[in-house]
C-alpha cells in the first residue's frame, strides 16, 4: 500500500533515509509546481533522522506539509491565505504541530488555502492557485484543498489539514482521500487557541489510508487542555451498527445519480458484514441544517471581525468577500450572535435524537462531482450567495462541525469520468474510531485506486 506508514516502514528497513525521503518530496514537489498545491516550501528543511524503532513515533522520517490556516507551525509562516498577513511569524507552535512532528512527521512547507478558509476551493488572490492532481481543470476544494492535491499527487502521503464546515472532507472527496473530521474537543487547539471559531473547528490529517488515519489519531488527539472537556476516544469495537443511509434529496437540493448509486451500494456493503442497514429521509435533517448554516455564517463572521481588530488586520487588503465577511462579523449584535450558538446546541440536541434510533449515518460527501477552477470566486461581497454555492456542493458537512460530531469523508468508487465518489459517515460524539472501523470495510473493497505513487516508494 502506498500511505505514509509504507514510507515510514521503507525508512525504518533502510532502504532510504528520512533525507532521501525528504529529497524525493521536494523533488517531486518541484515536478507538481503547477498543482500549486504548495504556498510557501522550506527546500532546506531540518530532518529529524529517526535514530531507532519508536512506537511512539510510527511516522518516524516521514515528509510533511502543514495547511497555511490553523495551527502555527514552528518554522512555517502561516499566512492564511492573505496578503494582509504576509509577515506572518514563524516562531509560534502549537500543540497539534507538536504532536505531529513527535508522529516523526518532518514538515517542510504549507498549503495553499483560500484566503481565511472562506471557500470550498483553494484559489487565494495571493496565489497559487491549488489544482486537482485528478484533473487539472478541477479545484481539489477547500479549505485543505492544497493539503489534499498534494497528498492525492504523491508529494506527501499525508498532510496536516483543519475543518470548520466541511475543510477536512470536501477536499478528502474530491481528491480521493481519506479525511476524518474527529469529535469537538478530541484535538488540541491550544495554545494560542486561534482556530477556536467557537468549537466548530477541528484539526487533524488527510490521508491516503485508513490505517494512516487510524495509526496518527491516538497520537494527537485527547487531554487538548481546553474549556471543552476531553470525550472519551478509547478504541471501540463494531460488531452490528444500526445505519440508516440518506438517499432521497433534500428540499430544493439535488444529488446526483453518481453520488446517490455509492450511497446505496456502501450500505449494501455494509451489510453483507452483519449492520443493519435503514433509510433516513433527508427532509429529517433539513431544518438541522438550516441552523448549520446559520450558526456558521455568524461564527465565521464574528470570528473574522475579531481577528482584524485583534491583530490589527488591514481588511483593503481583503479579497473583496472576505471583506464582506468582516463587515458581515463587525455588524453582527451580541443577540444575533447568542441566537445562533443557541440554536447550534439545539442543533446537537436533535441529531442526538435520530442517533436513539441509528449508530451511524450515511450520506453523500458532494452533491456533485469535482468542480472546476473558478466555481467558487471571491471577487464579489455577496456573501449570501457564497455560501449558498458552498451548501449546494456540500449539503450534509456543516451538521458534524456544529454538532461536535465526528464525520468520515470515505472514497468508495468513480463516476463515468474516473473522478472519485465519497460517501460521509456521521456518528455520536466520541465515535471515531468506529468510524475508522466502517472506512476500512469499504476500503478493502478497493473501489477506488491511488492514481500517484507516494514520493519515495515509486
Amino acid at each position: 500500500m502506498q500511505d505514509a506508514l509504507a514510507l515510514a516502514a521503507a525508512i525504518a528497513e533502510g532502504k532510504l533515509s528520512a533525507r532521501e525521503a525528504m529529497n524525493a518530496a521536494l523533488a517531486t514537489a518541484l515536478q507538481w509546481h503547477h498543482l500549486g498545491a504548495i504556498a510557501f516550501l522550506d527546500e532546506h528543511p531540518t530532518i529529524a533522522e529517526p535514530a531507532r524503532e519508536d512506537r511512539n513515533a510510527p511516522f518516524a522520517g516521514v515528509p510533511s506539509l502543514f495547511k497555511d490556516l490553523g495551527g502555527p507551525c514552528k518554522g512555517l509562516p502561516i499566512r492564511l491565505g492573505s496578503r494582509a498577513c504576509a509577515n506572518a511569524s514563524t516562531e509560534l507552535d502549537s500543540e497539534i504541530a507538536v504532536r505531529m512532528r513527535a508522529a516523526g512527521l518532518n514538515f517542510f512547507g504549507t498549503t495553499t488555502v483560500p484566503e481565511f478558509g472562506m471557500a470550498l476551493a483553494s484559489e487565494p488572490a495571493v496565489g497559487p492557485i491549488a489544482r486537482n492532481p485528478l484533473d487539472l481543470g478541477l479545484s481539489p476544494a477547500g479549505s485543505s484543498g492544497g493539503a489534499a492535491a498534494a497528498v492525492a499527487a504523491g508529494i506527501v502521503a499525508i498532510a496536516h489539514a483543519t475543518d470548520a464546515g466541511g475543510s477536512i472532507r470536501v477536499p478528502a472527496a474530491a481528491c480521493g482521500l481519506i479525511g476524518l473530521k474527529p469529535s469537538r474537543g478530541a484535538m488540541p487547539a491550544g495554545p494560542h487557541f486561534g482556530n477556536y471559531l467557537a468549537g466548530i473547528a477541528s484539526e487533524f490529517a488527510l490521508c491516503r489510508s485508513i490505517r494512516d488515519a487510524a495509526a496518527l489519531f491516538p497520537l494527537v488527539s485527547g487531554k487538548a487542555e481546553s474549556f471543552l472537556p476531553d470525550p472519551s476516544l478509547a478504541a471501540a469495537e463494531t460488531q452490528s451498527c444500526r445505519i440508516g443511509m440518506i438517499l432521497d434529496d433534500l428540499p430544493g437540493r439535488s444529488v446526483c445519480d453518481d453520488n446517490r448509486q455509492t450511497v446505496l451500494e456502501a450500505g449494501r456493503l455494509l451489510e453483507k458484514h452483519g449492520h443493519q442497514i435503514t433509510t433516513v429521509s433527508a427532509a429529517t435533517l433539513a431544518p438541522l441544517l438550516e441552523k448549520s448554516a446559520i450558526g456558521f455564517d455568524r461564527i465565521i463572521a464574528a470570528n473574522l471581525a475579531h481577528a482584524v481588530d485583534q491583530y490589527g488586520l488591514d481588511i483593503a487588503q481583503f479579497e473583496p468577500l472576505t471583506q464582506a465577511v468582516a463587515r458581515r462579523g463587525k455588524a453582527l449584535s451580541a443577540t444575533e450572535l447568542y441566537a445562533a450558538l443557541h440554536d447550534c446546541v439545539l442543533v446537537a440536541h436533535q441529531l442526538w435524537q435520530i442517533f436513539r434510533d441509528i449508530d451511524v449515518l450515511i450520506t453523500t460527501m458532494l452533491s456533485k462531482e469535482p468542480l472546476p477552477i473558478g466555481s467558487f470566486p471571491m471577487d464579489h461581497d455577496d456573501v449570501e450567495a457564497h455560501w449558498q454555492r458552498m451548501q449546494d456542493f456540500a449539503p450534509y458537512a456543516a451538521l458534524a462541525n456544529i454538532s461536535g460530531f465526528p464525520a468520515l469523508s470515505m472514497p468508495f468508487g468513480t463516476n463515468r469520468n474516473g473522478l472519485p465518489i465519497a460517501v460521509q459517515f456521521i456518528a455520536p460524539m466520541e465515535a471515531d474510531t468506529i468510524l475508522l472501523q466502517l472506512g476500512h470495510l469499504l476500503e478493502q473493497d478497493q473501489r477506488w485506486q491511488h492514481k500517484f505513487p507516494v514520493a519515495g516508494l515509486s
